[in-house]
């Protein structure tokens, strides 16, 4: 059984850890929350800015004590305490190199300067924002903006998915995680797999739709019930095909275990769980339960590496 492992952190013990007032923008399912806990840092009161409802489902599912602020554009320094560390991922769809690279003109993208005003603001001791690898020309933006070079974390370190993402922060003194050398079929509930990384997963995992084309994608991970013949994985789809593995029909609709999956004469594929998704990010399993499967993939595709922001936070 997998099972998340408690990082011993560098620098202070747990006791000589300080308190503060946390303020996480864009927040998500409250990924920072898990990683400050996770790393051991006391803390008084978390502020959070979310506007989409299942992501707040999920964050106080899981943390009633969250203090939920509504739209980042109505956080205003006044109403706030004392804020020690703001943090956030501002929305990426304008800078990924996967979208269509907007950049400062995609609205979303256009966010970060929220995180930028707020931060003048409340000039908090510690900040870290992250975000997608992106041109080099739109990091030098929000470089001169924050006044520090970001560091380049990939999440293979510490977990089974490659996610390169960058981390700004005045954090001082960050080094790269150590590889915990966690692959694709340490975090399987079952099945086998082609590689030993899956790819990054993002908000767009899964939003129905033709799945002949889905899994005809080369980058998509596949799960297998059994090893294909001669380790070659043929991509061709047949009709819905009742699994006798997964008891139920998966090429249509998406199981509430299983996730979404097709058969041929290669045998039973399917696409990676929430809850694998989930150790993915090196969250607790059904950490994101209680909304439909698709809101879990998104919001697991728009959430942080916990163990990442976790080792970044403990240099603080």
């Amino acid at each position: 059984m997998y099972a998340a492992v408690l990082i011993l952190m560098p620098g202070l013990c747990p006791a000589e850890r300080f308190k503060m007032n946390v303020l996480s923008l864009f927040d998500g399912i409250s990924c920072g929350k898990v990683a400050l806990d996770r790393a051991v840092i006391k803390y008084d009161k978390y502020y959070a800015s979310e506007i989409d409802k299942y992501a707040i489902k999920i964050a106080m599912k899981n943390h009633p004590d969250i203090i939920q602020l509504g739209d980042v554009r109505d956080v205003k320094d006044e109403t706030l305490p004392e804020i020690d560390l703001l943090m956030g991922g501002s929305p990426c769809q304008g800078f990924s190199f996967a979208g269509k690279q907007l950049n400062f003109g995609d609205p979303r993208s256009q966010l970060f300067f929220e995180f930028v005003r707020i931060l003048k603001e409340v000039k908090p001791k510690y900040f870290l924002l992250e975000n997608v690898k992106m041109k080099k020309e739109f990091q030098d933006v929000i470089t001169s903006y924050l006044g520090f070079e970001p560091i380049e974390i990939n999440s293979a370190l510490v977990s089974a998915q490659n996610r390169r993402r960058l981390y700004w922060t005045n954090i001082s003194d960050i080094e790269q995680p150590k590889d915990k050398k966690i692959y694709l079929k340490d975090i399987l509930e079952d099945g086998i797999v082609d590689r030993d990384k899956s790819y990054c997963i993002d908000a767009n995992y899964f939003k129905g739709g033709n799945l002949k084309q889905y899994f005809e994608k080369h980058r998509r991970q596949l799960v297998f019930d059994r090893e294909p013949h001669n380790n070659k994985f043929k991509q061709t789809a047949t009709q819905s095909y009742l699994s006798p593995k997964h008891k139920t029909l998966l090429a249509n609709a998406g199981d509430k275990t299983r996730g979404i999956g097709i058969h041929n004469e290669k045998g039973f594929w399917r696409k990676l769980t929430p809850v694998e998704c989930e150790r993915l990010q090196t969250l607790p399993d059904n950490y994101t339960e209680g909304i439909s499967n698709t809101q879990r993939y998104k919001t697991l595709g728009n959430g942080w590496t916990v163990d990442v922001i976790a080792h970044i936070l403990s240099y603080m």
